[in-house]
C-alpha cells in the first residue's frame, strides 16, 4: 500500500514539470525554484505560463476549489483501476475450445 501511495505522490509531483515542458519552458529551473519556495512555506506559488516564471497564483486570480481537485483525483484513480481490471480480464481470458474430431 505504501509503495502505491509513494508512486501516486511521485506522479503528482511531476505535474509542474510536464506543464512547463508542454509550454516550452525550462522545467528544471522552474520546478527547482517552485520546490524551494514551497519548502519556505510559499504555498500560493505556481508557474505563470504566460511569462514562464514562478508567480503568486492568488495575485494572478488563479484559484481551484477543493471539490474540483478532489474529483480530478477520484477520476484519475478510477481510470487507473479500470485499466488494471481490463488487464486482469485479458490475462484471465478463457482458453479457446478445440474441436473434437474423434469418431463417435
Amino acid at each position: 500500500e505504501s509503495i502505491a501511495m509513494e508512486a501516486f505522490a511521485r506522479a503528482l509531483a511531476q505535474l509542474p514539470t510536464i506543464i512547463a515542458d508542454n509550454g516550452g519552458f525550462d522545467s528544471s529551473d522552474l520546478v527547482a525554484e517552485l520546490r524551494a519556495l514551497y519548502a519556505q512555506g510559499a504555498i500560493n506559488k505556481g508557474i505563470d505560463m504566460e511569462l514562464g516564471k514562478v508567480a503568486d497564483m492568488e495575485s494572478l486570480g488563479i484559484t481551484e476549489s477543493f471539490m474540483v481537485k478532489r474529483q480530478v483525483l477520484v477520476s484519475a484513480h478510477e481510470a487507473a483501476e479500470m485499466i488494471v481490471r481490463v488487464d486482469d480480464i485479458i490475462k484471465a481470458a478463457p482458453r479457446k475450445r478445440e474441436v473434437d474430431n474423434r469418431p463417435c
